[in-house]
């Protein structure tokens, strides 16, 4: 039997800022600075994009083979604790600390912080060496201690985590400062364990006086502050991998819904081709900067006997001082960015000559007919660097709960 997709390891719900982008990817280029042990397994796993293995029976020349970051129990007085270099820099709404697998051996309590840094502050840190059985030298923990990282801005405080076990594995933190630019996270744990990954859930922040008004970019990107605020259903994988700035590795890397109950028994086309179906799923993004849409770009890659027959995207403009519409609603103000096109299986679909401007726009929605899977979205524009501004709320004001 399955498990419900809720209950899935926490048995629990997972709160609503897991629903926005991991800045902690490895894939995104996340990556480990500093760390003050890596004894049994280096911190780097931390960073992971899979879910944490376990191998039975399998030993290294250090101990038990884990798939985290472990250290060893510590036997000199202080706590363990490493850098981390965000993937982008971003504001930081909550975070996951999964200790799966670590049953007798899981940190006890831990802590997160978070800085800003420059170049300069960021060369402070030795370079690291990142090899199982090793800790950080003397003359390392002299040298990053010009950094003053045991400082730097609080974001979770110190808190209890729990055992690896199916049902308590996940302890999911809010963040005391979800609406600050961060580009660097230390995590503290007490005094010593370990954790199997951090998450680390926000939305990028793009620097906009860097932004020029006649570059053609990416707006819906997770690298340039795209967001999923709100999806129709994500059974088998979550519309936030549609915006994501690294190809698809397989089906799971996409956005796949559960086939509809209400699609009839026998289809029908219509004459342009299209399946005429009752029903569709869709997925509504907040643009990292709001833009005028240029070209939109459609990905099916590795959905091949379960691609939709169809997709369309609308667009519409709403400011802060908005509120964000309901896209089920048959009122909300979409207008038809791109109109139904229909999709093949396993392919790229450039549909920038059938784009319509509707001038600018800070959100979009993906609408697929009847269902199936797409990988990625790209939603190609210049930014309209004077209402930036008005379109940048923290996602933790602007997340939507799944309808």
């Amino acid at each position: 039997m399955a498990l419900r997709p809720s209950q899935i390891a926490t048995g629990e719900s997972r709160p609503r800022f897991a629903e926005l982008n991991n800045l902690a990817s490895e894939k995104l280029g996340a990556r480990i600075l500093f760390a003050t042990d890596d004894w049994f397994a280096v911190a780097e796993n931390l960073l992971k994009d899979s879910e944490a293995e376990w191998r039975e029976g399998e030993f290294t020349k250090c101990g038990k083979w884990m798939d985290g970051w472990e250290t060893r129990r510590k036997r000199k007085p202080g706590h363990d604790w490493c850098i981390i270099k965000l993937g982008v820099a971003g504001e930081v709404a909550g975070v996951d600390v999964d200790t799966s697998f670590f049953t007798g051996n899981y940190v006890p309590r831990v802590s997160l912080q978070a800085a800003t840094l420059t170049k300069e502050e960021e060369n402070l840190i030795p370079k690291r060496k990142s090899e199982m059985g090793s800790e950080a030298l003397e003359k390392d923990l002299v040298a990053v201690a010009r950094l003053g990282s045991e400082k730097w801005q609080t974001i979770i405080p110190i808190t209890e985590a729990r055992p690896g076990y199916r049902d308590t594995c996940h302890t999911f933190l809010p963040s005391l400062c979800a609406s600050t630019r961060y580009t660097h996270l230390r995590l503290n744990v007490y005094p010593d364990g370990g954790i199997a990954r951090l998450r680390v859930f926000g939305r990028a922040l793009p620097d906009v006086t860097q932004v020029s008004p006649s570059k053609v970019m990416d707006l819906v990107s997770l690298r340039n502050g795209g967001v999923c605020l709100a999806y129709s259903d994500a059974h088998y994988g979550h519309p936030r991998n549609l915006i994501s700035p690294w190809a698809p590795v397989n089906m799971a890397d996409g956005w796949e819904t559960a086939r509809r109950l209400d699609r009839p028994s026998i289809l029908k086309e219509g004459a342009d081709g299209v399946l005429q179906v009752a029903g569709w799923e869709w997925a509504l993004f907040k643009l990292g900067l709001p833009g005028t849409v240029k070209g939109l770009e459609v990905d099916t890659y590795f959905f091949k006997g379960n691609f939709p027959d169809s997709c369309r995207v609308d667009g519409c403009f709403v400011s802060d001082k908005e509120e964000v519409p309901d896209p089920a609603l048959d009122g909300a103000p979409w207008l038809p960015i791109l109109p139904s096109q229909k999709l093949k299986p396993n392919a790229h679909h450039d549909f920038s000559k059938k784009v319509r401007d509707i001038g600018v726009v800070s959100h979009v929605r993906l609408v697929m007919a009847p269902d199936g899977g797409i990988s990625r979205l790209k939603v190609l524009g210049t930014a309209n660097p004077s209402v930036c501004s008005a379109s940048s709320s923290s996602p933790s004001s602007v997340l939507l709960s799944k309808l």
